[in-house]
């Protein structure tokens, strides 16, 4: 509360009040921004004692590229005990901590970092942090020592059995938020536009990787959560580039596939709840079409965060069924997941970017109370987002 004065004029006797006047309740976005501003302040400073790491910093001799091939080994396989040499065998939902995972690392690392050094920018105009989001944007796609090749034809690997798969493509999920930064960035100055245009012809090359070869071609009609992440990333690379017709692309893939084929009329993903991990992987499916939706929005389809299909299906939905089993776990109605099931929720991306598109106060407050930096491996890499500042428009 603001105390202000008032003077009342009375016959013969002047005086003063002390009235008290409500202060404006701050909005929803301003509360997201007023939550995650230190913590923002405190990783950025961390990161810019970090120097890049790229995947030319680890290589692994099972794979079948070179030092600037991105490389990582299928979760879920593992060795046969009945044939210890042969070819690997599935353990769905089970993860194998023996697989190469050093790209992947990096990859996350470099999402971490660029997304909390830009949206430290963001807050500050300061460009020392904008320079050291840059480095490592630079170190990664455009230094020829250091950069990756712009594909995914070696991830997840299995040994005896395939040297890249097209499901590995949704390992590059973290480079969502590394597009947008650098979309972001643009503006910032001191930064060369030469470079920058490297950058963003590198996307480039990965999305038209992505929609051309059969690897990403089987990975955008692929039923479950992973053609939601291709088309994800296929959105974020569109808007970073400004391939307006691949937006358009993805649009429609929301409207009239993901929407259509994935989600149940209640709103839940069965293909998910299917797994062997279904609370995981809900989560994770949510987060990512949750993340769609705000790329496309804020690629000018403001209508889609409306959009529902002739038999009511759309995001609104999505939220409704699995917000009461973020907020309470133990009214979860299915079977627990296999692996990692003590650590969900956290601050899922859903929560953030749902509580503001729909004006939902608990959807913001569930989202403050949970976890925002959780340091198990595996629930890290299964963050879709992790900075909501990089999607706001702070100035409005």
């Amino acid at each position: 509360m603001r105390k202000q004065r008032i003077f009342f004029l009375l016959p013969g006797l002047p005086f003063i009040l002390m009235a008290c006047q409500p202060d404006r309740e701050i909005s929803l976005k301003e509360r997201v921004i007023k939550d995650e501003k230190p913590r923002i302040h405190k990783l950025a400073k961390r990161y810019l004692e970090l120097e890049p790491v790229t995947v030319t910093d680890s290589v692994c001799s099972r794979s079948a590229g070179g030092k600037h091939d991105f490389y990582s080994e299928g979760d879920y396989w593992w060795p046969d005990p009945e044939n210890p040499d042969g070819p690997y065998i599935r353990k769905d939902g089970m993860s194998n901590p023996e697989n190469f995972k050093a790209d992947r690392r990096a990859m996350v690392r470099l999402s971490r970092s660029v997304g909390a050094l830009t949206s430290e920018w963001l807050l500050t105009e300061d460009t020392l942090y904008s320079n050291k989001a840059f480095e490592h944007l630079h170190a990664w796609f455009v230094d020829t020592a250091t950069r990756m090749n712009p594909n995914l034809l070696y991830s997840q690997a299995i040994k005896g059995r395939y040297t890249g798969r097209g499901i590995g493509i949704i390992d590059a999920l973290h480079l969502t938020e590394v597009a947008r930064s650098a979309y972001l960035l643009q503006d910032a100055p001191g930064i060369p536009e030469d470079q920058m245009d490297t950058v963003k012809q590198w996307f480039g090359n990965l999305l038209s990787w992505m929609m051309t070869h059969d690897y990403g071609k089987k990975e955008m009609i692929h039923p479950n959560n992973h053609s939601t992440c291709w088309t994800v990333q296929a959105a974020a690379y569109a808007q970073l580039t400004g391939n307006d017709s691949v937006l358009r692309f993805c649009k429609n893939r929301y409207e009239l596939v993901l929407l259509t084929d994935q989600m149940g009329k209640d709103g839940s993903f069965p293909l998910e709840l299917e797994r062997t991990k279904p609370y995981g992987y809900s989560l994770f499916n949510l987060d990512a079409m949750s993340l769609l939706v705000q790329i496309l929005v804020t690629s000018g389809y403001e209508e889609v965060r409306n959009y529902q299909t002739s038999g009511g299906k759309s995001i609104r939905k999505g939220m409704e069924f699995m917000f009461p089993y973020m907020k309470d776990k133990s009214s979860w109605p299915y079977k627990p997941d296999v692996m990692y099931w003590e650590y969900w929720p956290v601050s899922q991306p859903a929560l953030v970017l749902n509580g503001l598109a729909f004006e939902n106060k608990e959807y913001i407050a569930l989202w403050e109370k949970l976890e925002h930096d959780p340091d198990v491996e595996e629930v890290q890499r299964n963050l879709v987002m992790r900075y909501p500042i990089l999607w706001l428009d702070i100035n409005k």
